[in-house]
Order: structure tokens, then C-alpha cells, then sequence
């Protein structure tokens, strides 16, 4: 037992030694790697690169060997930085000084520093970073212009997100040129004027565009056609007006549905892209399935005009939402073609006519919107259309009937409908009999005036009517007369005379 008891105490002197050993071995690799970055400015690291990723981000359990290989012995300067303690222009540090700092990582290739509470402007030496793939500044309180390239500036950026700032100025050039740009999120922000129209050129790569929530203007460019792999374009939120383009109906990339996900991933690592969403009325993160997500968000906007048949092309398609602008027409009558959309929103709109039968074909759907519209008809039935049972989806329609409306299509004249508080009646059977009866009348009249003959052989008829009357009436009014001036002359008739 002493033995034992012994060997168990040399094993535990044996494992403390070994990590002594693992945690001096750990922070003199940390010292190598920060003393490659020259006279790095401490100011702006707070010391403090941790292996953990905040909750906020939803990164899904990313692996440690992601965060481990930017502190080997014999690496270079940091290819990762994304921890949500590495500050680097908060407000307790010059922007300038320590944003100069950070330009020198020019072997960076991935950076997120999203989700903090990072305020100033980005420094002129931003884009000094030339091997930046992936860069994540969302979430945070900076301001001002995003700095402009410099003319030999050769852009590696694949990933872009600078959304939920308060970033100011016109669309940001600087990804004019990026021939790998897949990803731009740059919503909630203030930037504003016109969609320049060159993206549809310069960034061919593009598969995902957010640009919702800010002060853009003007129309939206049909160059955006040009991008065959776009597969979500969301411009919500914004003062674009005009017509929606049909050349949109051309993008390749929402033609045909993907069924299979591949993990995005960035230099061969497990990093993944990622998007903010409002999907079926609630904004969440797609990640792991970001590629098979396609969709079109143009809600909230001032565009006007049909709704161009042409995106019934779309027939990949997942989401579609139009709802808050200025809609006018019918919905296409192939909107069934759409047979993989699963959240349709027309809503506060002007749409007018009957519900297409073809969307009972939807047979994916199960989040639909058309409310506040001019709608009239019957709503159809049938398929997943059945399950959409909730009377608000087709509400202040007042000329719509039937199922899961509580107006009978039978008698629309008498029926009230209690959601919206009014007589489902057709206003404009009252308008064509006023006018039927006032054509009418003016019609006939217009003809009597205007044809002698007619009008002669009217005033025969009604003369010859007249006289065939009076004749009648004249022997009736002489014997009243009579019987009044001599009553005795009239003959009187009894009982006995008659017996």
C-alpha cells in the first residue's frame, strides 16, 4: 500500500510538471507572435486574444484549431483575429493611432470583430490589408466614410459585413474590383444615394447583396441581372422608387433550387459565412444552410407599377416579400410556379383583382401576407392553402368571399364581414345601373329631339291614346253632370220592378 501510494504521488508531481511546461510554452509563443508585429501599439489589444466566441455570434461550435494556429512558434504575422475582447478603436483610444497600428497585420486574412461596442472611423490605411478575405465589423458604433482604395489596391475581400453602424456616404467603392466578393451586408447603416450601377459588372462573383435599412434613392439598376450567382437580394427599408426591373427575372441563380448545402469556408478553414434574414416575419442568423436560402426583400420602399410576370421565372425561390409599397395591377397569374416558395408577403399594397387559382399550387408555402389590398373575388382553395387558415392574411380586402373569411361568396350583397367591419358589396353594380339609367334617358331623349319622323309619329301616338281615352271618359262625366242638375230624371230600380 505504501508503494502505492508513492507511485500515485510521483504520477501527480509527474502531470503538474507537464502543464508548468505546456503554459510557459503557450505564452512564449504569444510573445513571438506579438513581437513580429514591431512596435504594435498595446493601447488598442487590451492583451487579450481568448479562445472563446461570443454567444451572440452563433459560430456552431467552431474548431479550436481555427483559434489555435494563429499562436504556433513558427507563424508569421496573425491570418485570424475575431474575438470579441480585441478591441481596436474603442472610445477610449485615438482611431488614427491605433487604426494605423492595426494596418500593419498585412498578412490578415480573417477578422471579426463583431458584436462590441467599437466606435470612430475606419483610418485611410484600411485597405493596406490586402489579404483580407473575411472582414466582420457589424454590430458595433462606428462611423463616418468607409476610406476609399487606394488605385493599386488589389482586393482579396470575399466576405464583407459592415451592417447594424452608422456608417454615412454614398455606396462603398472599394469593392469595385473585387473579383471574389461573394458576400456584402452593409444594412442598417446611413449611407445613401443611388445603387451604383457598375456592381452588376464589378463584383460578378456577388451571391448575397443586403443593403436594407438605409437612405438609398433612385431606381433600382437592372444591371443587377448581370449577376448569375445571385441568390439573395435584399434591398428593404430604403427610398428606392420606379419599377421593379424585369430583367430581374433573368438571374440564373434564383432560376433553379439547391437541395444540397455546402459549408462555406474561407482559405480552407472552418470558418463560415453567415447572414442576417427576416425569415416569415423574424430576423434570424443563416449559417450552415446560408446556400440554400434564395430569396428576393424589396418591402418597404416607394416602388410603384406591376409586379413584373417575369419573376415567376424565379422558380427558386424561397421568399418573397413586396409588402409596404406601391404596387398596383394583379398578382401575376403564375405566381403557382413558384413551387419552392415557402413565405409570400404582398401586403399594404395597391393589388386589385382576383386571386390567381395557381396559388393553391404553392404547395411549399406556409407563411403568406395580402393584406391591405384591393383584392375582390373569391380566395381559393385546395393544397397548402388549406392549412392557411388565419382571416388576418387576407384582411381589409373587402371584396374578397370565402374560406377562412366569414363572408359567403353565395350572397356578397348581405354578408358582413366582421374583421373589417363593413358590407362585403360590390360598389361598382350601383355605378353602372345609375349610369345605365342615366344613358338611357338621355339617349331617348336625344333621339326624340333629333328625328322629326319619330318624333311626329310619337305625338300621333300619344294624341290617338288621348282621344281613345276621352272617348270613353266623355259619356261618363255627361251622365255624372246630368244626374247632378235633375236627379228625379234618373231611372231608379227596385226590388219589386226587378222581381
Amino acid at each position: 500500500m505504501a508503494e502505492h501510494a508513492r507511485g500515485s504521488q510521483i504520477l501527480l508531481i509527474y502531470i503538474c510538471l507537464c502543464l508548468l511546461l505546456l503554459s510557459s510554452s503557450v505564452h512564449l509563443a504569444m510573445s513571438r507572435d506579438l513581437d513580429d508585429y514591431g512596435d504594435f501599439d498595446p493601447s488598442f489589444a487590451d492583451g487579450s486574444f481568448s479562445d472563446e466566441v461570443s454567444p451572440a455570434d452563433d459560430y456552431d461550435n467552431v474548431d479550436e484549431s481555427f483559434v489555435d494556429d494563429s499562436f504556433s512558434e513558427e507563424a508569421a504575422p496573425a491570418r485570424r483575429l475575431y474575438d470579441n475582447s480585441f478591441n481596436v478603436l474603442n472610445s477610449s483610444s485615438s482611431s488614427n493611432r491605433s487604426g494605423a497600428a492595426f494596418c500593419r497585420l498585412l498578412s490578415l486574412q480573417i477578422l471579426d470583430l463583431s458584436n462590441n461596442q467599437l466606435t470612430g472611423e475606419l483610418p485611410d490605411c484600411w485597405w493596406e490589408m490586402q489579404a483580407l478575405q473575411f472582414m466582420d465589423l457589424s454590430n458595433n458604433s462606428f462611423s463616418g466614410k468607409i476610406p476609399e482604395a487606394p488605385p493599386t489596391h488589389n482586393c482579396s475581400l470575399e466576405s464583407l459585413h459592415l451592417a447594424g453602424n452608422s456608417f454615412t456616404g454614398e455606396f462603398p467603392t472599394v469593392i469595385r474590383g473585387c473579383q471574389q466578393l461573394a458576400t456584402v451586408d452593409i444594412g442598417n447603416n446611413r449611407f445613401h444615394g443611388d445603387i451604383p450601377r457598375w456592381i452588376g459588372s464589378d463584383a460578378p462573383a456577388l451571391k448575397i447583396l443586403r443593403l436594407s435599412s438605409n437612405n438609398f434613392t433612385g431606381q433600382i439598376p437592372r444591371e443587377l441581372s448581370q449577376l448569375s450567382q445571385l441568390q439573395l437580394l435584399v434591398l428593404a427599408h430604403n427610398g428606392l422608387t420606379g419599377l421593379i426591373p424585369i430583367e430581374l427575372g433573368n438571374l440564373e441563380s434564383m432560376k433553379h433550387p439547391k437541395i444540397n448545402s455546402s459549408i462555406g469556408s474561407l482559405d480552407g478553414s472552418t470558418y463560415q459565412d453567415r447572414i442576417d434574414i427576416n425569415w416569415k416575419g423574424q430576423e434570424l442568423i443563416f449559417q450552415r444552410i446560408l446556400e440554400l436560402m434564395t430569396g428576393i426583400d424589396l418591402s418597404g420602399n416607394s416602388l410603384s407599377h406591376c409586379i413584373p410576370e417575369e419573376l415567376t421565372n424565379l422558380q427558386g425561390l424561397r421568399f418573397l416579400n413586396l409588402s409596404r409599397n406601391n404596387m398596383s395591377c394583379t398578382i401575376p397569374k403564375n405566381i403557382g410556379s413558384l413551387k419552392y416558395l415557402e413565405s409570400l408577403d404582398l401586403s399594404w399594397n395597391e393589388l386589385s383583382g382576383p386571386i390567381p387559382p395557381g396559388m393553391s399550387s404553392l404547395q411549399s408555402l406556409n407563411t403568406l401576407n395580402l393584406s391591405n389590398n384591393h383584392l375582390s373575388g373569391k380566395i381559393p382553395t385546395g393544397n397548402q392553402l388549406q392549412t392557411l387558415i388565419d382571416p388576418s392574411i387576407y384582411g381589409n380586402n373587402p371584396d374578397l368571399c370565402g374560406p377562412p373569411l366569414s363572408i359567403s361568396c353565395q350572397d356578397p350583397l348581405g354578408a358582413f364581414d366582421v374583421g373589417n367591419g363593413r358590407e362585403c358589396q360590390d360598389p361598382w353594380l350601383y355605378y353602372c345601373v345609375i349610369a345605365g339609367i342615366v344613358f338611357g334617358f338621355w339617349l331617348w331623349y336625344g333621339m326624340l329631339f333629333s328625328i322629326v319622323k319619330l318624333r311626329y309619329s310619337v305625338f300621333l301616338f300619344v294624341d290617338r291614346v288621348q282621344y281613345k281615352i276621352m272617348q270613353k271618359v266623355r259619356p261618363i262625366n255627361h251622365f255624372l253632370s246630368k244626374e247632378k242638375s235633375d236627379p228625379s230624371s234618373v231611372p231608379m230600380f227596385s226590388t219589386s220592378d226587378t222581381s
